[in-house]
């Protein structure tokens, strides 16, 4: 308790975006009805493949009066600094206005055991050194592409880290998830649609078994849409 306490002191001082300990309690109660309506951790804009631009996905979130999300664009923040300049203009139009908690966010393809996986950074300090080899809008390669330095570094920049739709590779979830859980990672991805629905919503087999891998290693659960489409309610 006495940890949390302090943790809690030193990131009041910091950005909003970089506030991890809102993050993990919120995390802390997700459900398989958080997203896409009150919560989405996996969106994409034109800055990295998704065809939205920044602002446009922020007038989508407030349409839809999305409580919080992150933008996940692989290998860059160009897209979180948009939406954050965004945000802070509608902020200064408009002061009593109701806005969206906004977080830092990232996916970065990495290498574990073998295996291409995604991960996913949050709350991290987006001007760290250390991160900025990540920021080119380009996968890593050799050592910087391994799992293991990936979350490392993102734990440096002060990041949650999240294995990405453990259930969308080419080896079981369960193995996946051990693997990461012994590296370091924070969460996974447990609200996820692999099929692609119309209207949205968590793939049951799926969710079921990562919700109780998570459970089993104590990490966090994360919802997203993985939107790369025009629209951030679905995938595509």
């Amino acid at each position: 308790m006495l940890l949390t306490t302090k943790k809690t002191v030193l990131l009041s001082h910091n950005h909003k975006a970089q506030d991890i300990v809102k993050l993990g309690l919120v995390w802390e109660n997700i459900n398989n009805l958080s997203c896409p309506h009150d919560y989405n951790f996996h969106l994409h804009t034109n800055c990295s493949d998704g065809q939205l631009s920044p602002e446009s996905l922020v007038e989508q979130a407030l349409s839809i009066g999305l409580q919080g999300f992150a933008i996940t664009d692989h290998h860059s923040v160009k897209g979180f600094y948009r939406a954050k300049n965004y945000l802070t203009e509608k902020s200064h139009l408009n002061p009593n206005a109701v806005l969206p908690h906004l977080w830092t966010g990232i996916e970065i393809t990495s290498e574990l055991n073998g295996t291409n996986v995604h991960i996913l950074g949050y709350g991290f300090n987006p001007e760290a050194d250390i991160l900025q080899k990540y920021l080119t809008g380009e996968a890593p390669t050799g050592k910087n592409a391994d799992a293991k330095t990936v979350i490392k570094i993102l734990h440096q920049a002060q990041g949650l880290v999240v294995l990405a739709h453990p259930s969308r590779y080419r080896r079981s979830a369960e193995e996946l998830i051990s693997e990461a859980y012994e590296l370091g990672i924070d969460g996974v991805e447990t609200y996820y649609a692999y099929g692609n629905p119309h209207p949205w919503q968590p793939s049951e087999k799926q969710t079921a078994m990562v919700r109780k891998m998570a459970k089993k290693y104590n990490l966090y659960t994360t919802c997203g849409t993985d939107t790369h489409g025009n629209n951030i309610l679905v995938r595509l």
